[in-house]
């Protein structure tokens, strides 16, 4: 018996070794913030900067819409428990503003939209367009929208992700010091990759100018202001609202008179009411999406989905 004690010892040693780096890594795991995202593009971007540290939360999957998403019982938990939520501010997830005030108490709530640097442009008034970007406006008194108030689809901007990116690593680096500067390098790395991207979509868009398209819902002008595009008006004032019927005679009218190439629906909508408006007009029905609802959560989502939108934009208007 005797003779098998150093075996046993040894068998004992790297358990007690095992067990010690199993607290380590638990300690470092503990240590590392309980982050909340809530839109896949804020998550894109908070997940490329803790990349190699930790990996946030989504709480909107799927086609889930930030303005009426209904939390389940384990994502009031996570809220719970969560040491940052990250989210663009009450102007788009409007069904989190209760939630956070009763749930997460404890939590940094960094509202992105509020970003040091960040270009905020105003909601635009309804109606159709007929200037570069919708810079001038037909009204349409079809409705009850009033203009007014911050566009929340700050995102679609790559010179605010930018922004986005910087503020997403100030606030992890302040939560977890010892990180810091794992988060500020991250951080550096996505802004080079958003400068990038930025210069091929300019490159790819640019001989897209003048080419006016309708979309499903007012949602894009960040993104058609940076690479000056050409709205020609939305379908709908709201996503979750029917346009009515005098507004559907305008659209049809309008996209005969501007010589609108394309209608943009978005996947988390029905098509039905764009394939009204473009029958007999001409116009191509193809898909934009600014939320990536078919994209897999992950520090590429963000990339992805702005890459989709120019390839989208590119093919129906570059189409004879």
């Amino acid at each position: 018996m005797p003779r098998h004690m150093p075996r046993f010892a040894k068998s004992l040693t790297d358990l007690t070794f095992a067990g010690f780096l199993f607290c380590i890594a638990a300690a470092a795991a503990a240590a590392t913030p309980r982050v909340e995202t809530t839109i896949k593009p804020v998550h894109s971007l908070v997940a490329g900067v803790m990349a190699g540290v930790g990996t946030p939360n989504l709480l909107i999957q799927g086609t889930g819409s930030p303005h009426a998403y209904a939390l389940r019982p384990s994502e009031a938990r996570r809220l719970q428990e969560a040491d940052i939520v990250f989210w663009v501010g009450p102007v788009l997830e409007t069904f989190l503003t209760r939630p956070l005030a009763a749930l997460a108490r404890d939590a940094r709530i960094i509202a992105l939209i509020d970003s040091p640097g960040l270009t905020r442009l105003e909601l635009r008034d309804a109606g159709t367009w007929t200037g570069a970007s919708g810079s001038d406006h037909d009204h349409d008194h079809d409705h009850d929208h009033k203009p007014g108030g911050s566009d929340p689809h700050i995102w679609l901007d790559p010179a605010n992700a930018a922004a986005m990116t910087k503020a997403i690593a100030t606030a992890l680096a302040a939560a977890d010091p010892a990180q810091a500067a794992r988060y500020h390098t991250n951080a550096r790395d996505q802004l080079a990759r958003i400068s990038r991207m930025q210069a091929n979509l300019a490159a790819r868009l640019t001989l897209l100018r003048q080419r006016p398209y309708i979309v499903f819902h007012d949602a894009y002008q960040y993104f058609e202001k940076r690479f000056g595009l050409h709205p020609a008006g939305a379908v709908t004032i709201a996503p979750d609202r029917a346009p009515g019927a005098r507004r559907l005679v305008a659209l049809r009218a309008h996209i005969r008179a501007t010589g609108a190439r394309c209608i943009f629906v978005e996947p988390q909508f029905t098509p039905q009411t764009a394939t009204i408006i473009a029958e007999g007009t001409g116009a191509r029905i193809a898909v934009l999406d600014p939320l990536g609802a078919a994209l897999t959560p992950d520090a590429d989502a963000y990339f992805t989905l702005m890459e989709k939108l120019g390839s989208n934009l590119a093919a129906c208007l570059a189409a004879p």
